[in-house]
């Protein structure tokens, strides 16, 4: 009996197979009040959006409703997709892939799980600077935005 991986397509032993780890970020917009950040209790730290890693067997929408709750105590409604980023720097401790998602919530946010702090922001009063890509995803959001308004 073989140990280790095989490749799936040809069956030959694989010595190192490693995909991309997939991740959600949600942008939850809070009652007209601006966005909600949370500020990481782990490395790397820093303010960011509220996210984590899909769990085996969790679609990518549970995964966003599940994050959004344990980080910021909030139920969210899923209001649609910002986009997939890939770039393999993003996140410093693995390759991850992230679907965001948009999203709306009422309530007070609470900081829970590997949330230090939450908080709730404007365009004009965001942190600086931010944890992964998130400058990158939160500067698209506001064009979207602005092209939508």
């Amino acid at each position: 009996m073989m140990k280790g991986l095989t490749c799936p397509h040809c069956g030959e032993l694989v010595s190192k197979y490693k995909n991309p780890l997939p991740t959600v970020d949600i942008i939850i917009e809070l009652e007209d009040k601006g966005i909600v950040l949370i500020q990481r209790a782990k490395e790397p730290r820093g303010w960011a959006l509220p996210g984590g890693f899909v769990d085996y067997g969790e679609s990518l929408e549970q995964a966003a409703r599940r994050e959004a709750l344990e980080e910021t105590s909030l139920a969210v409604e899923l209001v649609g997709q910002l986009g997939a980023y890939s770039a393999p720097e993003r996140d410093p401790r693995h390759h991850t892939i992230t679907v965001v998602f948009l999203a709306r919530a009422k309530g007070k946010p609470k900081a829970r799980d590997d949330a230090l702090e939450v908080g709730v922001f404007t365009k004009e009063s965001l942190p600086s600077p931010l944890a992964f890509d998130h400058a990158q995803i939160l500067a698209d959001y506001f064009t979207r935005e602005k092209r939508n308004s």
